[in-house]
């Protein structure tokens, strides 16, 4: 196949002429239903692994054609359906002896690298006429098709054509996409062996797992320097991941309308599928998951990843990462060599995390401010003012002994050491995973792809809606481009419409506010009635403050989700308005818009309780109310033992509520979906149900399947890094939901999903600077949450500052943190009605307590705050400032030590590119040699020997200029 370089019109196209495999004046019919022909045709005369038979074979087949070609040229379904049963007929094919697992052609040699299916329907003769026009520029383009005919289905009504591209297609697409293929075995020694190495042996797979494929130098694939790779089988040279991400690209650049017609518009598989033309498009799974393929010639990799990896009791076994790229592409490759690394870099938060906690449960006997709560000589004889106007009436300290016992299981000074800690383990987290990632970069061949995806990567979609073109100054050639004006409209309206629904949240948070509000009084006196009566053995443990915080909690959870489904919708529109240029830039507009969304939606009612709620509660005289004193929702306060345990409360009902409900919607609604699609080929047992019948029935893993991965991951470090100060048994839970995570993720997407379309990514995209966002936003929020939300400073104050007999201890701390009220000074809308009030109460109590530190009635400056609230507040802020600097500069040295790129890695890849320089420039030099020694010989020839035998001409599509 000779190369042509050069473009026509706006199409992009570089032109070659046609073979005669098809006349131009060949009638729809012939076109369609002889595909199956037509290709032997193009594998007669364009590979030389077509044995004579079939050129015998393709000779009847063109006859017999012509002899069923209607004298009316109507293409009929019922036309299609006897033509098809007739070229089985002279093939002399049989499909019930066909295996279930065969992914070749019926020839048996020619493998399938991508299907297309379609059913007839009430639009068919449009329909009929795209799939023609489009399938004939397939067989232009030098792909060559097979059709199954619906009666071979197991439905009756789905028609599939199965799509080869032989090698000239293959090396062609493989120059344009410049993919990297082997041409040296790896000569530098491997030195990664580890001490005491045989310790992880519980832990591997076997060797030929985890490494499927040499090691090789690898470089850009020339396809008139064949001889210069280290080629074998042409066949098998490229592995199928690689065949249908370049069918693939072709299938989404190529026309379906006429020359004379002109419309550019009407492009790609994507089109075809969203106009229903296509029912779908999909490469094949090499075979069943739980049986190896009977065919000797199929690898048989899909059950290698399910009896390796995709099992759940496989958990504590690395993943074979080398044979998932091979077989999913260098995308999903990528995705799930981050969520292992994160896991494993769990387990030492995780670790420390437990400590903490047990740390908290060891000392609980030694928490001085509780045993006063809880004592009825301190706890029992302090009267505490109203929580809530008219409804709640006065209570008793000891009332919240159990919270308070609660609270010191994470608010305690492991809950500092901690929050330090996590701040340092982030950093360490994201540099080495920088350094893992470069490894798999190198090991991948991805190295420089970024600037490869930007030329060549250009998504279908912007080709077509971007009808103005200018001058490229790098490839001096006429590209679309989207004028700077609709580009900023387009952006405007963009960012309107997430601030849109940002608000929305935000709304509906202030809405759950305003429940908590609402009901607390609710909830105090339906709890103070029936304590002793309907609560039995609970009624102890369950306070107003934490029923409100509870049911609160799970309301918010509901909200999030629904408005999760609502705007994943919007964000895809908004996005798809922008026409972003490649499929990079799209991921990235859609990872932002659908983040800040997520950011708000999970993590604003945690930010809620850990910095507003308590803060602005006002004092008995004068309260702060939510939307002022008219509207009667006081503003909520904290628990004596303070709002933490309410923040922990929280954070475990969203996130626990998160990951259980995500793994089982994960797994749950493919299996299902997957039982039901597949219920009529159980009941059939004996009728044959193929390769592409069984993926066909399979769910799509869209475009945006692995995004939604991430996702969840995401959202989820930002729980554990956030506010992990408040519950550090968080990344215990992550760690516990992560372990069943990889598995869930692949086991669907090795049995309940069908072959993603390979694609190549050199990281995690823009995922890595959300989460080093996150990382620097997490040392600030952790930090206000031990100052401001935690009790921890007040005390240590205290102790320091305030105790009475100077001795370094606890003993009056909370006598010393609440202030005193007169009752007789209430005002009456906030005085609480008679028959709201305990029967212990009586006259002779004249005072209530409150949380704050203010002068007590009949001081000079009664009610104002005192010195020791500022100590405190200069304590809070201090604590604040040398907590960030300390963890900032802890984050940067680390980051500074720790280089990005292992040593190992940057010294093969120069020796890799020395290795290319040297070997192109000697596979020069004796070609030139060769060409010398001819002419010196008088041979008439004196060009370059061509490495290609004479191939027919293709008129080959590429975004190569």
């Amino acid at each position: 196949m000779n190369r042509i370089t050069g473009r026509t019109g706006d199409d992009s196209l570089i032109e070659m002429s046609p073979t005669d495999s098809f006349s131009d004046d060949m009638n729809g019919y012939q076109q369609h239903a002889s595909s199956s022909a037509g290709s032997l045709q193009q594998g007669q005369s364009g590979s030389p692994l077509m044995p004579d038979v079939c050129i015998e074979t393709c000779e009847s087949l063109n006859t017999s054609l012509a002899s069923l070609a209607p004298s009316d040229h109507s293409d009929t379904p019922q036309y299609e359906t006897q033509t098809i049963a007739q070229i089985n007929a002279l093939t002399g094919i049989d499909k019930q002896q066909h295996s279930k697992d065969s992914v070749f052609f019926r020839d048996g040699r020619r493998r399938i690298d991508f299907v297309l299916s379609y059913v007839d329907d009430k639009d068919g003769e449009r329909k009929q006429e795209r799939r023609k026009l489009y399938e004939a520029n397939l067989e232009k383009v030098g792909l060559e098709l097979e059709i199954e005919d619906k009666m071979e289905s197991e439905d009756g009504k789905t028609y599939f054509v199965k799509i080869h591209a032989p090698w000239e297609v293959l090396a062609t697409y493989a120059d344009v996409l410049k993919i990297k293929v082997p041409f040296k075995a790896n000569d530098i020694p491997d030195n990664s062996e580890m001490p005491m190495n045989w310790l992880s042996t519980p832990f591997r797979l076997p060797e030929h797992i985890m490494h499927p494929e040499p090691d090789y130098f690898t470089a850009p694939f020339n396809k008139d320097k064949s001889d210069f790779f280290l080629i074998g089988e042409k066949e098998t040279f490229f592995p199928p991941s690689t065949r249908n991400r370049i069918v693939y690209y072709i299938l989404a650049r190529c026309s379906y309308f006429r020359d004379e017609c002109g419309d550019k518009d009407k492009k790609g598989i994507k089109r075809l599928l969203n106009n229903g033309t296509y029912t779908a498009a999909f490469p094949l799974h090499d075979s069943r998951y739980w049986i190896r393929s009977r065919d000797p010639s199929c690898e048989s990799e899909r059950y290698s990843l399910y009896k390796h990896w995709a099992r759940f009791f496989c958990f504590f076994k690395e993943q074979p990462l080398n044979l998932i790229r091979k077989y999913y592409g260098e995308k999903i490759g990528i995705y799930f060599a981050w969520l292992g690394f994160y896991t494993e870099m769990l387990l030492f938060a995780a670790i420390v995390g437990t400590i903490c906690f047990v740390y908290g449960f060891f000392t609980y006997d030694d928490n001085e401010w509780s045993k006063e709560i809880c004592s009825a000589e301190i706890g029992g004889n302090i009267v505490m003012c109203p929580l809530c106007d008219k409804k709640c009436g006065y209570w008793k300290l000891n009332s919240t002994c159990y919270s308070s016992w609660q609270s010191h299981l994470f608010d305690n000074v492991g809950t500092v050491f901690f929050a330090i800690f996590m701040g340092i383990w982030v950093t360490l987290f994201l540099e080495f995973w920088k350094r893992r990632q470069a490894r798999l970069e190198y090991e991948w061949d991805l190295v420089d792809f970024e600037e490869e995806q930007q030329q060549l990567q250009l998504r279908p979609e912007y080709e077509t809606k971007c009808t103005n073109r200018k001058l490229n100054r790098i490839t001096q050639e006429m590209e679309p481009y989207l004028p700077i004006t609709s580009k900023c409209a387009r952006t405007c309206l963009s960012g309107a419409t997430v601030l849109f629904w940002i608000s929305l949240i935000i709304a509906c948070i202030i809405g759950v506010i305003a429940y908590r509000l609402a009901v607390f009084a609710a909830f105090a006196s339906i709890i103070e009635d029936n304590r002793s009566t309907n609560l039995g053995v609970v009624g102890p443990l369950i306070t107003p403050q934490l029923a409100t915080s509870v049911t609160a909690s799970c309301i918010n959870f509901v909200i999030i989700m629904i408005l999760n489904l609502m705007y994943e919708r919007v964000a895809v529109w908004i996005t798809d308005m922008e026409i972003p240029k490649t499929h990079l830039e799209y991921e990235n507009k859609l990872t932002v818009k659908m983040f800040l969304f997520q950011f708000v939606n999970y993590y604003s009612s945690c930010f809620y309780v850990a910095f507003f709620k308590g803060k602005f509660v006002g004092y008995p005289r004068d309260y702060a109310y939510m939307f002022g004193p008219w509207s009667k929702l006081r503003n909520e306060e904290c628990d004596p033992g303070g709002c933490l345990i309410e923040l922990t409360t929280q954070l475990v009902i969203v996130m626990t509520g998160k990951q259980v409900w995500g793994n089982i919607q994960e797994a749950l609604v493919p299996w299902l979906m997957n039982w039901w699609g597949s219920r009529k080929a159980r009941s059939h047992p004996e009728s044959l149900y193929s390769r592409w019948e069984q993926d066909h029935d399979l769910q799509v893993f869209g475009q945006l399947g692995l995004f939604y991965e991430y996702l969840e991951m995401v959202i989820q470090f930002g729980f554990i890094t956030l506010f992990v100060a408040s519950f550090p048994l968080a990344p215990l839970l992550a760690l516990i939901n992560n372990i069943i995570e990889v598995r869930v993720d692949s086991w669907k997407l090795t049995t309940q999903f069908r072959r993603p379309v390979a694609a190549k990514a050199h990281s995690i995209g823009a995922w890595q600077e959300i989460l080093s966002g996150i990382a620097i936003l997490s040392v600030v929020t952790n930090a206000f949450i031990v100052a401001f939300t935690s009790d921890m400073i007040p005390r240590l104050v205290y102790m320091y500052a305030y105790q009475p007999q100077g001795e370094l201890n606890m003993k009056g701390y909370i006598n010393n943190s609440l202030s005193v009220f007169n009752i007789s000074e209430f005002q009456p809308a906030n005085k609480p009605d008679d028959g709201n009030n305990p029967l212990w109460f009586n006259s002779s109590i004249t005072t209530c307590r409150y949380r704050d530190y203010r002068y007590p009635p009949g001081h000079e400056k009664q009610y104002a705050h005192t010195m020791q609230f500022w100590h405190i507040l200069a304590a809070k802020l201090a604590f604040i400032i040398i907590m960030e600097h300390v963890v900032f500069l802890v984050k940067f040295f680390v980051a500074w030590m720790i280089p990005d790129v292992p040593s190992d890695v940057r010294a093969r890849i120069k020796r890799e590119r020395y290795l290319v320089q040297e070997y192109l420039h000697n596979y020069e030099v004796e070609k030139l040699k060769i060409q010398l020694s001819q002419n010196n010989h008088g041979d008439e020839c004196t060009c370059t020997p061509m490495i290609y035998p004479s191939l027919p001409k293709h008129e080959v599509l590429s975004e190569c200029l």
